[in-house]
This record gives structure tokens, sequence and C-alpha cells, in this order.
């Protein structure tokens, strides 16, 4: 190995080397010292702002370098190690230093589900973590959700306030000890203690009531999933009249009775993140759970907590056959942020859970489950959070400090540092003030924690939304980024490419450069820069933006623009507007749309499956459950002067009584094959092969597939958003390359002027 200098590590007894990465809190410096041990080494370890340096003497240096990133732990991860020749100090032996204090270049890694030789621990009667809710070691447990800044040391974590038992500390500095300078050690005589016992919680649960537990990032609901009563006393309380509920099993083998899951799904189940699983539902478990879906979101146990919990309900008796699921969704009354303060959520959710179950370990950051599905054999994110932030996406060239502030639902925020971009929690929709407080203290935090001041706020181009506001209140420099263009380059950032590229970005809505309602987009991407080659053909939406909520508004604006106006009122008879819409429609001025959104809504509404939507997404959702198999309406689609139209499919859906599952799948699979024609002619003019594929419409599984696989068969590459969300929740992202490109741009500008 050539180190710093041109020197041979086999010509020097002593090597100092920085380790970067995330390397701090998943007991690395105990690894270190165990490796330099068994090689017989002198020196040290200690983390310090950029991630650990350790400094190594001895004759088999050059074999610990070998080594070092071959038997790493399993949450570390090393993204370089730099080497130099450093004076040789004689005689000393190797030991784990404090850490050294300045300007901070590492992170915090993700939480940790519990391990297997925790979880062994946990049930083993003659361990000291016998049944503690509260056991992790180096390898599992809370991190980023409880440390408040770096480097990771236990005075800088919510654990700061527990003194170690003898126990504990022997454990913690015990270098043969899996637990050795594990910061989040605890134990039942030193460590965080629960306010209500496991058989309480149980016997609750089993009883058919709500029990409220705080989880890893916040405070989770639980019920009963096979009690329909109890999940829709859950849903009248809360009050979430339809959105599905993620449910919790005790292991894969349960999985097997509630869902059929493949071998890819099963295995990111199992992951370390433990994220929510969308898997095909067998329908076992009570109707109220998801209705109108067929995907069933699943997890598996995070803690120690949920474990126990379970363990004590298989002793309760269930019809034969049949193991415990519970329900497990976050506790936001209100579609607020994640509650995490026990007082807080004693009072707020005294009218929702019959039991609160506290405790008394903080929590710093609140971190909601991570949403997860496989589509085409790769993992695609619906919500990324818990298990995978801080984890950044690593960019293809190193950046100045910018912070993107993302959109208005489904927030997130994107700090840069270098080459990595640091893309936030899931922080949820900023339409409240405890919304937007979360999202001003997700900020703060991800700038302290990363020691990262930007030179610039990226924003979108919308000038009412909150995230915008705040931007102009920051007294930065701003660059505005268009909605579908911040989509596109979201899934460039993380493919490391520039363009040029097309971009098929399809998506609810975005304010577009023109003023207009943008959301079916056809983009031509390179640099900083795009244009317009194409768009969804223009759609009425009668009441604005309550057709966005009200489906079969949108399917009334179909059968205007067909010429059925005096279809409206007979399709539509049980809304009460019905009779006036048509008049409505016919006035000038009435907001149109662009959406492919809305282009679902439409669908939906004159399918009869969605006429009301209870929370974003219902209607197209409830479509997509339908599909078998995708059919296509041949001359089902028109494409004129860039614009993509489906008004001859509507009007084969809109002729007599077609039966809803027909229907979805023409919808489906008409829209993926106009949607293919158009990208097609688009890239046949333009020579480019490069597809990007973005926006909230992403999310159905059926039309990303479709068009990915039709992508390939026509000799051209797809690029889907494989380490974000394609909806709002990596726009962020987005808008952050987009800043940074015209960033370089404008210095490439200035040094040639």
């Amino acid at each position: 190995m050539t180190m710093n200098g041109g020197t041979s590590a086999a010509e020097v007894t002593r090597l100092r080397l920085h380790v970067r990465g995330a390397v701090q809190g998943v007991g690395f410096r105990p690894y270190v010292y165990g490796l330099a041990t068994r090689y017989r080494l002198g020196g040290f370890v200690a983390n310090d702002p950029d991630g650990v340096v350790i400094e190594v003497e001895g004759e088999r240096a050059a074999d610990f370098i070998t080594a070092l990133p071959l038997e790493k732990p399993p949450l570390a991860r090393i993204d370089d190690i730099s080497v130099h020749p450093v004076r040789s100090v004689a005689g000393e032996g190797f030991c784990i230093r404090a850490s050294e204090q300045g300007r901070v270049s590492t992170r915090i890694v993700a939480d940790a589900a519990t391990c297997k030789e925790c979880l062994r621990e946990l049930f083993d009667p003659s361990s000291r973590f016998y049944r503690y809710a509260f056991v992790n070691c180096t390898h599992c447990g809370p991190r980023y959700t409880i440390a408040e800044r770096l480097p990771y040391d236990r005075p800088v974590t919510a654990m700061k306030h527990f003194a170690m038992c003898a126990a504990c500390a022997d454990d913690y500095t015990d270098p043969g000890s899996r637990r050795f300078h594990a910061e989040a050690i605890a134990c039942p005589a030193c460590g965080p203690r629960l306010s209500h016992g496991i058989p309480d919680i149980a016997a609750a649960i089993a009883g058919g009531k709500i029990v409220a537990i705080k989880g890893l990032g916040g405070y989770q609901l639980l019920c009963d999933a096979r009690d329909d009563a109890a999940v829709r006393r859950l849903r009248q309380r809360k009050p979430r009249d339809q959105k599905p509920f993620a449910v919790m099993v005790g292991s894969v083998d349960v999985v097997a009775e509630i869902a059929d899951a493949d071998r890819d799904e099963l295995a990111l189940l199992e992951s370390s993140p433990r994220p929510i699983v969308l898997m095909r539902s067998r329908g076992r478990l009570a109707p109220a759970i998801a209705p109108g879906l067929c995907r069933l979101g699943v997890m598996l146990p995070v803690a120690p907590l949920h474990h126990l919990i379970l363990d004590e309900l298989h002793a309760v008796r269930q019809p034969a056959g049949e193991s415990w699921a519970i329900v497990a969704t976050s506790a936001n009354p209100g579609g607020e942020p994640l509650l995490i303060d026990n007082g807080e959520a004693e009072q707020r959710l005294a009218a929702i859970a019959d039991l609160v179950v506290t405790h008394d370990r903080d929590i710093v950051t609140r971190a909601d489950d991570s949403v997860a599905a496989v589509v085409s054999g790769r993992t695609q994110f619906i919500r990324r959070a818990r298990g995978y932030v801080p984890e950044p996406v690593r960019l293809a060239r190193s950046v100045p400090p910018i912070l993107a502030v993302g959109g208005t639902l489904k927030s997130t925020v994107t700090v840069t540092r270098g080459n990595e971009a640091f893309v936030s929690q899931h922080i949820g929709d900023l339409d409240t003030a405890e919304g937007v407080r979360f999202f001003e203290e997700t900020v703060a935090h991800l700038l302290s924690t990363l020691d990262v001041e930007p030179v610039v706020i990226a924003h979108d181009l919308h000038p009412n939304m909150a995230s915008t506001r705040f931007a102009e209140a920051s007294g930065k420099r701003l660059i505005a980024v268009q909605h579908h263009h911040a989509h596109a380059a979201s899934v460039m950032a993380e493919h490391g490419t520039t363009g040029p590229a097309l971009a098929l970005v399809l998506d609810g809505f975005g304010h577009g450069r023109d003023g207009g309602n943008w959301g079916g987009e056809l983009l031509a991407c390179e640099g900083a820069g795009f244009r317009r080659l194409g768009h969804l053909a223009p759609m009425k939406m009668p009441g604005g933006d309550r057709a966005a909520r009200e489906p079969w508004r949108m399917g009334a604006s179909v059968l205007h623009g067909l010429g059925q106006r005096d279809e409206i009122a007979t399709r539509f008879d049980a809304q009460p507007q019905a009779l006036r819409l048509g008049a409505l429609l016919d006035q000038p001025g009435v907001p149109t749309t662009t959406s492919a959104g809305r282009l679902f809504d439409a669908a939906a509404g004159l399918l009869g499956l969605c006429p009301v939507q209870s929370y974003e997404g219902e209607a197209a959702m409830k479509l997509e459950a339908l599909v078998r198999k995708p059919r296509i309406a041949q001359d089902g689609w028109v494409i004129e002067r860039g614009v993509l139209s489906l008004a001859p499919l509507f009007e084969r859906l809109t002729a007599g009584k077609v039966d809803p599952v027909e229907g979805a799948e023409l919808f489906h699979g008409t829209l993926a094959a106009a949607c293919l024609d158009w990208i097609g002619r688009a890239a046949r003019a333009t020579g480019i092969t490069s597809i990007v594929l973005g926006g909230g419409c992403f999310l159905n599984a059926t039309l990303s597939d479709e068009i990915a696989r039709g992508c390939i068969a026509a000799g051209l590459t797809p690029l889907l958003p494989r380490q974000l969300p394609p909806n709002d929740g990596g726009l962020s992202l987005g808008q952050a390359w987009i800043a940074a490109l015209t960033l370089h741009e404008q210095q490439d500008l200035e040094g040639n002027a």
C-alpha cells in the first residue's frame, strides 16, 4: 500500500490513518482496538470531527491497514481512508482516546433494529438484560434519534442523564465486550424505564384497547390488527377515515399468514432499517386495516419493546392457526408531526389511546417509520425516515454548501457538504403551525449536526409555500427551482448525471414557469436548465384545489371536455353540486391543469371508485388495486405538437357501463403505452436515450414497471428513483442539485469573462 508522500507501509513503523464515512456510533473504535491488539500494535483510536483517527505502530501495521475495511462492523460505512507516516512513539500500548473536537465533517448513522445477540439476551433469564426494553450494543439501537451533535459520545446524546452502573461501566471499558464503548449502553439497574409493565400493555391490546407507546423516533399507536372493531375505533378517534394502517408481526413466518411476499420483499423486511414494506395482502386481517387496497404495509419489530409486547401477546389465546398481528401507526393527531414529548403525548393522546406508555429517555430527533416497496426487483421508497436517515446520497462532484427546503407536501430538506447530500427524514405537510415548526427544527438540527453554513438556499418556484417563505426570510442568496425540474433533477443527482436526459415527470401539482398548474411534463434536461418539450392535455379543474380532493369533479371535467355535459348530473347524481357543475365548466376562467394525478382522479371518479378522497392519492391507489394485468386501448391517445391527450381512452370509459376492473386495467395499460410513444418520439427527435422517470405517480408500481420495461425494450435507459421517493420526498435533493449546477455554471461564466 502506498501512502501520502510515496512511502511504503513496510518502511515505517508508525502510521496515522483518517477514516471517513459512517464510523461513529457503530462500534468502530472497539473494532479498531481489537484489530490492533490482534496485530500487537501500539497507538490509539479516537473520534474526531472528520470521522475516526487512528495511529498504529508495529511490524504488522501494513496487515492492519489491509484488514481494516474488510472486517468492519455491520453498521459502518467507509468512504475513504488516508494514511500518513508519523514519528515513532516507542513502548506505547494501544488505547481508545477521548474524542477530538473541531469543525465536523463526519456523520451520525441511522438507528438500527435490535441485533440477534441482543435479542438472545432479551429472552435469556440468565442475562442481566433479560426482558429489558432498552437493551442495545454497538451493532444496534438508537443513534440519530438520540444524538444532539457530533462527535458521537454519550455526553452529547439523550443517554447523558443516565449514569452507568458498575456492570455497564465494566462492559463499556472491556475490550472483549460487545458493548465496549457502546454509547447507549444501559441495563435495568441504571437505564431508562417504562411507565407501564409489558403484561399491562399486552393485556390492553388483547382486550381490544388502543395503546400508545414511545418508540425510537416518536409515539406509535397499537391495537389488535385482527379486531375490526378496535381498528375502527382507532380510525374514529385519530381521526383517519380510510388511509391504510401498517401492521407489525413477530417474524417472517407470520408474514406468510397475512401477505404474499417474495424473496426480495422478505429481505427488505428483515434488513437493519426495518422499514414498513408494501406487499400483496391475503385479506386475513381486519377489513378496516387497508380499505379498498390490495397491498398491506408490514413491518417486523424494531426495538426491544416491540419484541417484548409481541412475545407477551403470544401467551394470550388467539383463534387456532392464527398468530398475532398488531396495528403500528404514527401517533400524530390531525396529521401533525409525530409526538415525542412525554407530557404532550399524555395530554394529546388521552382521547385516542386507552393506555399511554412513556419512558424517560428523550427523543432528540423525531423520525417516522420508513415505508418502501419492491418494484422491478429494486427498493422504492414511499417515505424515507427512520433507519435510513441521515445516510447521505453521494453526488458526482463536490458542491458548495447548499440548503434546499423542498415543497409543502411530504416535505424534506437537503443539506450538501462536499460530495454528499444529506436528505432529512420525512417531515410531512407544512399546512399546520406544528408542521412548520418541525420543518424549522429539522433545518436547524441538520445544519448544526453537519456543521454547515449554506451559501445559498434553493426553494420551489411557488411563491406561497411555507418553505419558500422560510427561504425568503433567511437573508441568504436564493435560487428558485421549478417543481417538476426538481423532480427530474432528484433522480439525476442520485444517478450522478447532469444530462442530457429526457424526463417524464408524472405528478400531482407544481407551479409552472408560465404560472400554470403543471403536473404531466416531458422535459429535456441538461446542466442547470431544462426545456419543456410537451405536457399532458390541459383539463379544467372545477372548484380549483377542491377538484384534487373530489375525483368526481375531474370525472365531470372529462365528460364536459368530451361534449357529454348532460351526463354529469346523471352519472354523479349522489353529489349535490353535480347539477350546477356543467354550467360552471361552461364559464371562462375555470382553472386548468396538466396534472397526471388528476388523470388518475378522473378515471377513478368515472368508474365510481372514489368520488371523494379522505387522503392524498386514495383514488389512484384504489384504481391500481383493481389491476390484474394492464390492457391497452388501441388508438386510446393522441399526440399533437408535444401534447398528449387520453381523450379517446376516456370516450371508451364513458361509453356505457364499463366494469371498474376493466376500466382500471385499460387506464393503466393505455397511459403507459401512451407515455412510451411520447418518450419514443422525443428520443428520436433529440437523440437522447437516457430517460428520467419521476414524480409522485411513479409510486404506482404498475405504471412504473410498465414504462421502465417499455423503455428498455425500445433501447432506452430508464433512470428511476431508488435512494429517495419519486414523490415530493425527493424534491429537496433535486433543488440542491440544480442550485449546485447553477453555481458551477455561473462560476464558469465569470471565469471566462
